[in-house]
């Protein structure tokens, strides 16, 4: 294995950074974040990364005591990330995986492990770009809670040389993965990505930003364009390594086995699992509104499951997604509600 670089600095092409969305959950953009920032960009032999078997459920956030089975379904949601790459000349565009291969095994030592290999087609997005590429240190992914937030991050810290960035709407919601139904009054989009997005990121990373329409347009004076002003960011939380990052989600992890604390401490254990499911519905719903879908959850999973956030996150996060796409096609009248009852016809 080649030796790792151990600075954990994030290098990633714009093209890269600009192509929409691929539905990865929080923790899967995380995981991207930490293998950019262990690979080597000048060295194509440092395409193969390693990690422990503890450490790699403690990034995705899964219980230690997971089962073969269920990690497989975890990096086989990795193995199955597609990125496409448009050609602006034609149109047209060449799809392929990030990544081609996942192995989970046990070493000389007889220690588990996870093993990840970028998709030969990925290389060219991945090592010797010589040019057009950003860079953050890998302690900025690592605190925000939402994928739109750390997405938001990216979008704008590819532009923080430049001061601003403008971007239509309708780009920035494909960019962030938002569907075109959801936060459809701009208001909302407003008040639960854009407000949500520039909070997360004074607090947690390196930029902060203000924003502004740019461009409106019709009789209503529609939102069409938002102009970013990016700003060098110094009031953020103390930086946090990798291994204070691990370290820190294993004792979340611990506590989390007695989950208590039913009462919004913004400290607890809790509370960070709330906030971790508020992102599977997009931070659509409030806190307590979550909690209700929370307690909910506990009556129709079984425990072992209950304990295990990712696969709440990803059970949640199906539940909204049935309820956009129903409300795209029928309307949907109560948001909150339609996605409660769905769980509820599941205990």
């Amino acid at each position: 294995m080649p030796t790792l670089k151990n600075h954990y600095l994030v290098e990633k092409r714009n093209v890269l950074n600009e192509i929409r969305s691929n539905s990865m959950t929080l923790q899967e953009l995380r995981f991207f974040s930490i293998y950019l920032s262990k690979i080597n960009q000048r060295d194509i032999n440092t395409r193969v990364v390693r990690f422990s078997l503890d450490d790699f459920q403690t990034i995705m956030e899964l219980n230690s005591n997971l089962k073969i089975p269920y990690i497989k379904s975890v990096t086989n949601s990795l193995l199955s990330k597609v990125v496409n790459v448009p050609n602006p000349e034609t149109g047209g565009y060449k799809g392929f995986q990030l990544f081609k291969e996942c192995e989970v095994e046990t070493d000389e030592n007889g220690e588990w492990y996870v093993q990840i290999d970028a998709h030969d087609l990925a290389l060219p997005l991945l090592f010797e770009f010589k040019n057009k590429y950003f860079t953050y240190k890998l302690w900025n992914a690592l605190r925000l809670k939402s994928s739109n937030q750390l997405r938001m991050y990216e979008i704008l810290k590819q532009y923080q040389t430049l001061g601003y960035r403008v971007l239509k709407v309708e780009e920035l919601r494909s960019l962030l993965g938002i569907a075109k139904d959801e936060y459809p009054r701009f208001g909302d989009f407003k008040t639960y990505v854009l407000n949500a997005c520039q909070r997360a990121l004074q607090e947690y990373t390196d930029i902060k930003f203000t924003f502004e329409p740019h461009e409106k347009r019709g009789k209503g004076s529609k939102v069409v364009s938002i102009k970013f002003t990016i700003l060098e960011n110094e009031d953020y939380t103390d930086q946090l390594t990798l291994s204070e990052f691990i370290e820190e989600k294993k004792l979340e992890a611990s506590a989390d086995d007695d989950i208590g604390d039913e009462n919004g401490d913004t400290g607890s254990p809790y509370s960070d699992r709330i906030n971790f499911l508020m992102g599977a519905c997009n931070d659509e719903f409030t806190y307590i509104q979550v909690v209700t879908l929370n307690d909910k959850m506990r009556d129709c999973m079984p425990c072992e499951e209950f304990k295990m956030q990712t696969l709440c996150y990803h059970y949640l996060k199906n539940r909204y997604n049935e309820m956009v796409r129903h409300a795209e096609k029928d309307g949907v009248r109560n948001r909150f509600g339609y996605v409660k009852s769905l769980i509820g016809k599941d205990i």
